[in-house]
């Protein structure tokens, strides 16, 4: 299961407070660290999907309607369910370390870049599947 979660693989979370949320693995972490002493996945996901989006809605409305909140959050790799699919994320590969969430400033600043580039992303039409919230 290690070797399967590398960066850019999109998984779902299936404990806890984001459980069932859709994310991304932006670093792996496969023999723990002193604070974390088992295998975990440092993840960005989308706390709070875009809505829907009709041809009659005025430019304001979409505005307000495609927006995204993210999440960042260390997590066990027994709490990942990988999928198919990956995100291709540039920007974000040094974004989010283990340093990042000690300071809460940082954790703010590296939150407000990836829901910018998780936006980016929603707007291109590019990776629907992630956008979309997990319905059973």
């Amino acid at each position: 299961m290690v070797k399967i979660l590398k960066p850019g693989k999109v998984a779902l979370v299936t404990r806890g407070r984001f459980a069932g949320k859709k994310v991304v693995v932006l670093q792996n972490v496969d023999h723990g660290s002193k604070t974390h002493p088992f295998g975990h996945a440092i993840v960005a996901g989308v706390e709070r999907y875009p809505l829907k989006v009709t041809r009659s809605m005025g430019a304001k409305r979409v505005a307000k309607r495609s927006k995204v909140k993210p999440f960042i959050k260390v997590v066990n790799y027994n709490h990942l369910m990988p999928t198919r699919y990956a995100l291709e994320l540039e920007n974000l590969k040094g974004l989010v370390s283990a340093e990042t969430f000690k300071e809460p400033s940082q954790r703010e600043d590296a939150k407000k870049t990836i829901k910018k580039t998780f936006e980016e992303k929603y707007q291109s039409g590019k990776s629907a599947w992630f956008f979309t919230p997990l319905r059973f």
